[in-house]
């Protein structure tokens, strides 16, 4: 007894969802890279380090930006000390696990650097994180 062989629908691939996806994904990426791009202040000359590490986890995370005038940036927004408390006081005022990402420029006078972490100290932040290049 000899058994025929069906010859069926053959099986085909099916691409379009497929490109669909990967359509919506490349989007996805694109924008949610320019909204994290758009927190830095682009003409800040950060300092090098040759000791430099990424943080292990850096999404939760504000950035504070000094340019080398000593003046505060929250993002790309100018913001005086009383608007920089400020934010830091609501923002870390029900301790939130978020970190501060400071980005000074390399000739911000220290007496800057110094005075930010003296605020975020008083606001409850406990992790400051300084932007520096490694080289």
């Amino acid at each position: 007894m000899s058994r025929k062989r069906s010859h069926g629908t053959p099986v085909s691939f099916q691409i379009t969802p497929m490109i669909d996806m990967t359509f919506l994904l490349l989007v996805f990426f694109m924008i949610t890279s320019t909204l994290t791009e758009q927190k830095v202040k682009r003409d800040i000359d950060l300092p090098e380090a040759s000791a430099a590490v990424l943080p292990e986890d850096d999404s939760k995370r504000d950035v504070i930006n000094i340019d080398a005038k000593g003046e505060y940036y929250i993002g790309e927004s100018r913001a005086d000390k009383e608007d920089v408390m400020a934010y830091l006081k609501k923002r870390y005022g029900k301790n939130t696990p978020y970190m501060i990402y400071l980005r000074a420029d390399k000739y911000t006078p220290a007496k800057q650097t110094s005075e930010f972490m003296q605020m975020a100290t008083d606001a409850g932040v406990d992790r400051v994180v300084f932007g520096v290049l490694n080289d």
